[in-house]
């Protein structure tokens, strides 16, 4: 089905606007790429100082030239761009790269023409990537619009390819995305799309990334990100990948206070809370990787591999000590490294001097590579049901020497069966790669990231998108009348919930102490009291907290103990009284909470909870709203999760009940997103299984 970026990508004419004679300048060196990688369409250079450049006609205008142009790429001063652009649109180009730099990055009246070209852009439909991009790559279509020095073309060098399925690159930084395009092709891998997106004044990431979601020439996705600015698309670009199981690498930076404010000034655009972007990533399936070497290691494995059935690896050497490097290197991440049965065991000694070991780590020895004994090796462990994926470490270093024959290892790769990496723990000849490439072998370097890629593709086997959220099991209510100032007592957050359908015990808010009798009839023994004001969140560092309370005359000491209290450390703050309610019966303490992300909208939150939330931060995100299912999924995530599993001989906690809260706490953030700023349940005392769960204290913040 045609894409409405099939004429961007894949331009039948492209006119240079700002071309030169000069090939070490930027304008010269556009024309230059375009006609080294053979761009098999036409060109129109533009400019009024030149009648010709290098043999072909140089045109004084767009509107001179009076042919169809599907794409301009303008390299020209940033105040005459938005001019050229408005002759583009009379001209009816379709599609533009502004290279030129000076716009929002800069600030001031420059951010202002960055607003114009936005603007241009909805108004006449052409489609704008940029400006301060450095233009994009198209290698199926030999389209070089860039002036990358990554995309020059050696007539004497012999390409390396090992992988017959690509990758696309988007990158918010071209000189990053075109990094990316250097060393995959360095390392074999092939590429379908480079794209930089620079200021996205029209185009994104989001769209890029749709385009390559629904390529069928890109098989694995990489994307360098600071921050999204088309949210919609680019979640609604998130989902097809996740539906129709096409990887998607990402590299989120901007994390850091230092690193924001690069982004910031870097992009124009403030990179947002990561937490929400890893939120995000992990609803969908995303691999996160924050190193650029690590990131392309993942890429190429998933580029030549068939997806892990499970987490068992077979760890396959000529040396002894690389064999125990290599088996920690993937342990270290949580996967297995089983003895092999002793049928699969006599099988491979056969194939090995008697000083090498065959239970896993595999050490064939020197002499395995000569004998034939490591090709052996590969195939029985290929063929066996008892491992997943095979790490096969060896020096590849040598100029001359070919450890495996292409006809007895092509087709063993070939029919993916499962993942089989290879490590040179030795700089690798280029000889070797490129006698290991007709194999479809990308040849690793790193060992640790070869650890990483293994964990992470393991992980992505198993990843299917969750399930919707039901939003039918809360009923739709009205809150507005309950938001009665910025920040709700606790008291005040409690009967928000409870309009809202979320269960809670029954607790009484006493303005008087003659009113203390009736609520401890109905609270009874042992009772909790709390001051309330919506001036003061933390109650205990007031002392307006008495737990374990079980005689009348404590409650009627603690409600003066705690009025006085209140008033002596914070005289200003406004008193509504003491909430009296039952003592919770014990349970793990987990925190529940949501908030509002500037870029995402309503995020969900829950973690270790109590008073140690802060020390640990063992807590996990997601966007709202979350089914139970998924909201399982998330208290599986945390470090904490063996605490609600049954820790140490405890009663496994219901985990069921508190899962339906998070859940429904999570559909009340989205859909009052609009008043509702934060929701903070803290804690909620998980109970042992079938006793569900008990909420002790929220707080509510309303929007502003």
């Amino acid at each position: 089905m045609p894409h409405p970026l099939d004429s961007f990508f894949a331009p039948a004419s492209i006119a240079l606007i700002g071309a030169s004679r000069d090939h070490e300048k930027i304008p010269g060196r556009l024309l230059s790429m375009l006609r080294k990688n053979e761009y098999p369409g036409k060109i129109y250079p533009v400019n009024p100082n030149y009648a010709d450049i290098d043999g072909l006609a140089c045109y004084k205008s767009i509107a001179d030239i009076g042919a169809p142009i599907d794409l301009a790429v303008i390299i020209i001063p940033a105040r005459a761009v938005l001019p050229a652009l408005e002759q583009c649109a009379a001209a009816d180009v379709k599609n533009a790269v502004i290279i030129s730099s000076g716009f929002a990055e800069e600030g001031g009246d420059s951010a202002a023409m960055q607003d114009a070209i936005a603007a241009l852009a909805r108004r006449t439909g052409m489609r704008i990537s940029g400006p301060n991009a450095e233009g994009f790559f198209s290698q199926m279509q030999r389209v070089a619009a860039t002036f990358s020095p990554a995309v020059d073309v050696k007539p004497d060098v012999v390409p390396l390819v090992a992988t017959t399925r690509r990758i696309g690159i988007v990158a918010q930084s071209g000189g990053i995305g075109f990094a990316y395009y250097h060393r995959a092709k360095a390392l074999g891998i092939s590429v379908s799309y480079v794209v930089s997106a620079g200021n996205e004044s029209d185009l994104g990431a989001g769209e890029f990334l749709d385009y390559l979601v629904q390529d069928p020439a890109t098989d694995v996705i990489l994307l360098f990100i600071e921050g999204i600015r088309d949210v919609s698309k680019f979640l609604a670009a998130a989902q097809r990948a996740a539906e129709t199981k096409k990887p998607v690498i990402v590299t989120k930076v901007g994390r850091s206070g230092a690193g924001e404010r690069a982004a910031a000034s870097h992009t124009a655009s403030m990179a947002g809370w990561s937490a929400a972007y890893d939120a995000v990533f992990a609803k969908y399936g995303f691999i996160v990787s924050n190193d650029l070497d690590e990131a392309l290691t993942i890429a190429a494995v998933l580029a030549s591999n068939p997806l892990p059935r499970g987490d068992r690896v077979a760890v396959v050497t000529v040396s002894g000590g690389a064999g125990i490097w290599g088996a920690d290197a993937v342990a270290l991440h949580g996967l297995r490294v089983p003895e092999l049965s002793e049928p699969v065991q006599a099988k491979i000694k056969i194939l090995m001097p008697p000083y090498g070991t065959a239970r896993n780590p595999i050490d064939v020895t020197a002499q395995g590579v000569t004998s034939g004994g490591l090709q052996k090796s590969v195939d029985l462990l290929t063929a066996s049901d008892e491992v997943d994926a095979v790490l096969v470490l060896l020096s590849l270093s040598s100029e001359v020497r070919k450890p495996f024959k292409e006809a007895e290892l092509k087709p063993v790769l070939a029919a993916q069966k499962k993942p089989v990496l290879f490590y040179s723990y030795t700089v690798p000849s280029d000889f070797a790669r490129h006698d290991l490439a007709k194999s479809g072998v990308v040849v690793l370097s790193g060992l640790t990231h070869a650890g990483v890629a293994l964990r992470q593709i393991v992980d992505y086997a198993k990843f299917s998108l969750p399930k919707p959220a039901d939003e039918a099991r809360l009923p739709a209510r009205d809150l507005c009348a309950h938001l009665t100032s910025p920040v709700l007592s606790e008291a005040d957050s409690k009967t928000l919930l409870r309009a809202a359908g979320i269960a809670l015990p029954d607790e009484v808010l006493v303005k008087d102490k003659s009113e203390l009798d009736a609520a401890v009839a109905r609270v009874g023994f042992p009772l909790a009291m709390k001051i309330q004001s919506p001036d003061i969140p933390h109650k205990s560092e007031v002392g307006g907290v008495r737990v374990n309370i079980t005689t009348k005359g404590e409650v009627f000491l603690a409600f003066e103990a705690m009025l006085n209290n209140a008033r002596k450390h914070r005289p200003e703050a406004t008193i509504q009284g003491v909430l009296v309610g039952p003592m919770a019966k014990k349970g793990v303490e987990i925190i529940v909470g949501t908030m509002t992300d500037k870029t995402f909208g309503p995020m969900v939150m829950v973690g270790l909870g109590g008073i140690i939330t802060e020390l640990f931060r063992d807590v996990v995100y997601r966007p709202a709203p979350v089914s139970a299912e998924e909201a399982g999924a998330m208290l599986a995530g945390l470090k904490a999760a063996p605490l609600l599993n049954g820790f140490r001989g405890a009663a496994k906690a219901d985990v069921t009940a508190l899962a339906r809260l998070i859940a429904d706490v999570s559909v009340l953030a989205a859909r009052h997103a609009k008043e509702i700023a934060e929701i903070e349940i803290n804690p909620v005392l998980v109970h042992p299984e079938g006793q569900g769960v008990t909420i002790v204290d929220a707080l509510v913040v309303r929007r502003k």
